[in-house]
């Protein structure tokens, strides 16, 4: 890796076409993860459950849980219901009821790389609310990976989603963003969901960046709980998060956390 920018003071790393192959095969164990528990996901499984699920195939497939023990957090997967936002941790006691809406983020460690990516699941059906919000924060996120083209700047990714997010009439989450990815889990740049008007950095070809739009049904403001991990909405409204890690390539946006060739 070679330094190509600096973000905040830290440096932007530029990955060559063998790392951004190994990012992938640690992607591809993520999508396979969460392709998993798109199916696992019914009512009456606990969130442990899903939590031991993920980390057995993750092992199988020769990697390590990024999340497990990443600052003191106790579980492989981040689980979050409902009004919860992120950082939700697994637990025996919770099961899954008919019209959740289950965010699940999980991370893996392989041959020194990370991979990194998040899915908002539906548990049976769900109210037109919880389904316009699904919806509306995956598109802001693939209309921000539209935008990971070299010559861009960070900042056209966060006025993707911004943009998209607001026009239906929901909110971004601002205390947590997206970030830079490779041989550590979190690098610069930041990748916010929305824009500061401040000068962001360029796109370069060979940057990873994990876009993860955080979109509320109502407020934008959030909270975290005694737990010092989970984060809610302050109002208990419904939340969603989707994630996907992307490398800035000549040929355009290689979603290396694509779930295709697991559908």
């Amino acid at each position: 890796m070679t330094a190509a920018d600096t973000s905040g003071g830290k440096p932007i790393t530029i990955k060559s076409r063998d790392e951004i192959m190994v990012m992938r095969e640690a992607n591809q164990i993520v999508a396979e993860v969460l392709t998993m528990l798109q199916k696992t996901a019914e009512p009456g499984i606990t969130t442990l459950e899903l939590d031991q699920l993920a980390e057995d195939m993750c092992r199988k497939r020769g990697a390590i849980p990024a999340f497990k023990g990443y600052r003191g957090f106790p579980g492989s997967l981040c689980v979050s219901l409902n009004e919860e936002v992120v950082h939700g941790i697994p637990s025996r006691k919770r099961k899954l009821r008919k019209g959740d809406i289950l965010s699940v983020d999980f991370g893996t460690l392989f041959r020194g790389y990370y991979g990194d990516s998040a899915v908002t699941i539906p548990v049976g059906r769900i109210d037109s609310v919880k389904h316009k919000l699904l919806t509306v924060t995956r598109e802001s996120l693939e209309k921000a990976i539209e935008q990971v083209v070299a010559g861009n700047r960070i900042a056209d990714i966060s006025a993707a989603v911004q943009n998209h997010v607001e026009e239906h009439g929901f909110s971004i989450v601002r205390q947590f963003v997206g970030h830079g990815i490779g041989s550590s889990l979190h690098e610069a740049p930041e990748v916010p969901n929305f824009t500061q008007g401040n000068s962001t950095p360029r796109l370069q070809e060979g940057m990873v960046v994990a876009i993860e739009p955080m979109v509320n049904a109502g407020t934008h403001k959030v909270k975290v709980l005694r737990d010092g991990w989970t984060v809610v909405t302050c109002d208990s409204k419904p939340s969603a998060h989707f994630e996907h890690s992307v490398a800035v390539t000549a040929e355009g946006p290689l979603v290396l956390s694509s779930r295709e060739a697991f559908s």
